[in-house]
């Protein structure tokens, strides 16, 4: 039998240490008290799987005792024991959260019995907090991966605002990582516990995103054949992430308009609103701005929606989080293909580096993944990388007019690829001074 640990909170001592001696002899860690003060003492410093508490206490009532321990360590489940004829108190303590109750003396051959499902049931509940607690460790901010001053500002404005309801406005380029983002903002919101629905606004054509979105009665359209929840029914109590919302129809952002404002709207087909408890999250790749003047996008909605705005900056504005989140993304796919890739070659962040990315994380993401699906050995080497990137021009240039150092630059790359690495050997290709190549090497922003 696996090990629980079990207090019994009674003021009879020979009762509470025979129990005390039975449960133990079970295999059970059985600690001991006599009064709801020293019950408190013990549950704030130990984890109980089940608390035996008695009704009459010298300091309290364990029937209301029993909403207070609930409360507090909602996973430990509480068998009340009652004296003969008091059955009234098991059914109070019972709606105040007990798992059952025992009469005193009749209900010996029921203890261990009732004892091992209240265990049962405990351990599944701490075994739930726990995957819990992971799950919203998993989508926090700790899992939004740079030191750049522009992403941690992202993130420091992010945490602020997470604990409101407010709507939140994310603005960036596509792949920076604004999901993430959203799944932060709600995991780590009094809403952690309620649902995070997410839906791409142009993933659906206008009809079927307002179904999608509000839901409809049976018979409103053909084809309407039930009734049908909206993702805002789904979220309710929970956040609505709505990301692409520049995609969204003119006519649609009206009625989302409204739910902004009165947490209510009416169903497809229905002729009374629906109220909702929702916190709405939104995100664009597009300067809502100028889809306002082109008439694209409601300037009232946008105003609703940007009471708290964040810009996720994009990759080529945080190139110092480049070899962590290549890093990052080495780990997780060699451990998802089982290889035994460790290292970055210093030349294959050069590359990384020098490239533009205008896919952002996402394009990152993809060309790690394919690199240490084509390695072979415990590096990743410039071998690897696709003609995009090895073949590009850099943008690392102090100055991207000049033509000349812009050559310069691209000229020590490749010969430091051709080197591997090998600065005094470069040197000596270049007709330079090992003092000069690292002057240069540092003046281009080149890893050294």
């Amino acid at each position: 039998m696996s090990s629980a640990s079990i207090l019994i909170i009674d003021d009879e001592p020979q009762l509470r240490q025979l129990l005390a001696r039975l449960l133990s002899v079970e295999g059970y860690e059985v600690i001991e008290a006599d009064s709801v003060k020293s019950g408190l003492k013990q549950l704030e410093k130990h984890s109980f799987e089940v608390v035996l508490l008695d009704v009459k206490l010298p300091d309290g009532n364990g029937v209301a005792f029993v909403k207070s321990i609930k409360e507090k360590y909602p996973e430990t489940e509480i068998i009340l024991q009652t004296a003969y004829g008091n059955i009234a108190d098991g059914v109070s303590a019972i709606k105040n959260g007990a798992f059952d109750y025992l009469v005193k003396g009749d209900d010996n051959n029921r203890i261990i019995p009732l004892i091992n499902k209240a265990i049962e049931k405990s351990k599944l509940q701490f075994k739930i907090k726990e995957l819990q607690q992971q799950l919203n460790k998993t989508l926090s901010f700790d899992t939004i991966i740079g030191k750049s001053p522009l992403i941690q500002q992202a993130i420091s404005l992010a945490k602020k605002v997470a604990a409101t309801d407010s709507t939140v406005l994310l603005e960036g380029e596509t792949g920076v990582g604004k999901e993430l983002f959203a799944q932060a903002l709600h995991y780590t919101s009094p809403r952690k516990n309620k649902a995070f629905v997410a839906v791409n606004c142009s993933a659906f054509p206008k009809d079927l995103l307002e179904s999608e979105l509000f839901g409809h009665r049976k018979g409103a359209y053909t084809g309407a054949t039930n009734d049908k929840k909206g993702l805002f029914e789904e979220a309710h109590e929970g956040t609505l992430f709505l990301d692409e919302i520049g995609e969204m129809n003119y006519d649609i952002q009206a009625k989302l308009l409204r739910v902004l404002e009165t947490q209510s709207f009416i169903k497809i087909g229905d002729s009374m609103p629906t109220k909702v408890n929702v916190r709405i999250i939104a995100a664009t790749n597009r300067m809502l701005t100028k889809e306002i003047e082109q008439e694209h996008f409601r300037s009232d909605l946008y105003y609703r929606l940007s009471s708290f705005k964040i810009l996720i900056p994009s990759l080529r504005e945080r190139k110092e989080d480049i070899e962590n989140l290549a890093t990052h993304f080495m780990l997780v796919y060699s451990a998802k293909l089982k290889k035994r890739i460790t290292h970055i070659d210093s030349l294959f962040l050069i590359q990384l580096k020098n490239y533009p990315w205008k896919g952002n994380i996402r394009e990152l993401k993809n060309i790690i993944e394919r690199a240490v699906i084509l390695g072979e050995t415990e590096t990743l080497t410039c071998d690897l990388l696709p003609l995009e990137i090895t073949g590009c021009e850099s943008t690392n240039s102090s100055n991207p007019n000049n033509s000349l150092a812009s050559m310069e630059m691209n000229h020590i790359q490749k010969m430091l690829l051709y080197t591997k690495g090998n600065k005094t050997k470069t040197a000596e290709i270049l007709g330079i001074g090992l003092t000069t190549l690292y002057r240069k090497m540092e003046e281009y922003g080149i890893e050294k």
